[in-house]
């Protein structure tokens, strides 16, 4: 068994995970290795999902029995969990969303609808990147043409990075948001946030970071990024589908509008206006993901006891290692940056010129789940002049041996066709 040193006790964590030890396709054991599109769930987490469904299961903030109260209170304790894993300043900063496409509409929507100095018009501009997720293109696309604004973004270099040579012509006196990943879903860039912020700061603009690859992966601090806004999603850090987050500075909540109107969201409503309470309720308008978010406090404990140190110093050593052995591949070709420094646990490449699906469809066949396609991020693909990748990506409780196991796989592709 390959030993790499800075590896998590993988054994023990696997146990955690009752579908890692499934059998598929004739008693072929299970490789998982898409977690960048959803990472699996551990028991303590499906453990808390059942308990509260067995046990507390009502809705939050409108009842004074029993069950509402507890319900309420785990809902809120999540929110308690979530702030201080993120290092947020205050509780009430952190938003529940049903993921982080929800969590970048809202900004996007309330930008539309704010007042000066926040407002989006036909005389502003608004700044993204070339490696963004759909979900970080289409919500400023739809707000461009909604509002007449200026859509500016940064190209992408031939290694998959930002090209920020001309930072200073793309983020200007007119911008008013820059909206960009952390750490990109396709490529695994880890993308420079200092040298952006700081340029968007020069001029005045708000910035957004789209965290989703960042926060199951890495400690994530959002007073030291220095952003406005912080998205991210629970699916992809050990938490349900169903539950994102939103932070967002404290004075900027208070300032923007809402995005949905509803129950629970308001202070007083009449039949000629509203007002809305404050925020982080102001923006959770009607029944809330409430078991999801019970699930995702659970899954920041689990996380947070094992260290996202540790967790970031596994993955590096695991993805320094699948970088290595992929390269031994013949006629493979990663997509992005080919060293395992500055770049998250997700690796796309392309297999000669045999079509990602195909790739995808026999590593299935040997229990070997990846994904295939243009990972939400077509832009990447035309970039590079691809169809599509095959990406591979891992997480804590990804082991050298499912390394071993895909590159044996890809072997198997490439005689299968010749």
């Amino acid at each position: 068994m390959t030993q790499l040193p800075g590896l998590l006790d993988t054994e023990a964590i696997r146990k955690d995970f009752p579908i890692l030890d499934r059998q598929i396709h004739d008693g072929k054991k299970l490789v998982y290795l898409d977690n960048a599109a959803t990472s699996q769930t551990p028991r303590q987490v499906l453990d808390v999902l059942n308990e509260y469904y067995e046990q507390h299961n009502a809705n939050v903030h409108r009842g004074v029995h029993v069950l509402a109260e507890e319900a309420t209170a785990l809902y809120e304790g999540a929110r308690d969990k979530v702030a201080e894993f993120i290092n947020a300043p205050s509780r009430d900063e952190v938003i529940f969303t049903k993921n982080a496409s929800e969590s970048l509409n809202l900004v996007a929507n309330m930008l539309g609808w704010a007042d000066e100095p926040y407002r989006v018009d036909h005389e502003t501009e608004i700044v993204i990147t070339e490696m963004e997720h759909h979900s970080n293109i289409v919500p400023w696309q739809l707000l461009s043409q909604r509002t007449g604004a200026k859509l500016k973004w940064f190209g992408l270099t031939d290694d998959g990075r930002l090209d920020l040579s001309n930072i200073d012509e793309i983020i200007t006196e007119k911008t008013k948001i820059v909206s960009f990943v952390l750490v990109s879903n396709i490529l695994g860039t880890h993308n420079p946030v200092e040298a952006i912020v700081r340029r968007a700061q020069e001029v005045g603009a708000l910035v957004l970071i789209d965290a989703s690859q960042a926060a199951p992966h890495m400690p994530l601090d959002v007073q030291a990024l220095q952003a406005d806004f912080v998205a991210f999603t629970g699916h992809k850090m050990c938490g349900p589908t169903g539950i994102g987050v939103l932070w967002g500075r404290q004075e900027l909540l208070e300032d923007l509008p809402p995005f949905l109107g509803g129950g629970e969201m308001i202070e007083t409503v009449s039949m000629h206006s509203s007002t809305y309470a404050p925020a982080p309720h102001k923006f959770e308008a009607g029944t809330p993901p409430v078991s999801q978010a019970v699930g995702l406090g659970a899954a920041v404990d689990y996380l947070s006891a094992i260290g996202m140190d540790k967790i970031a110093a596994h993955e590096h050593a695991i993805t320094e290692y699948a970088v290595k052995r992929l390269l031994e591949v013949p006629d493979l070709k990663i997509i992005g940056p080919s060293s395992a420094e500055d770049r998250g646990a997700a690796i796309s490449f392309t297999l000669g010129d045999i079509h990602p699906h195909d790739v995808g469809q026999v590593l299935d066949e040997e229990g070997i789940a990846v994904r295939v396609g243009h990972h939400c991020a077509r832009p990447v693909c035309l970039r590079y002049g691809i169809p599509a990748t095959t990406r591979a990506s891992f997480y804590l409780y990804s082991t050298p041996g499912e390394i071993d196991a895909l590159v044996d796989g890809l072997e198997h592709v490439r005689n299968f066709f010749g």
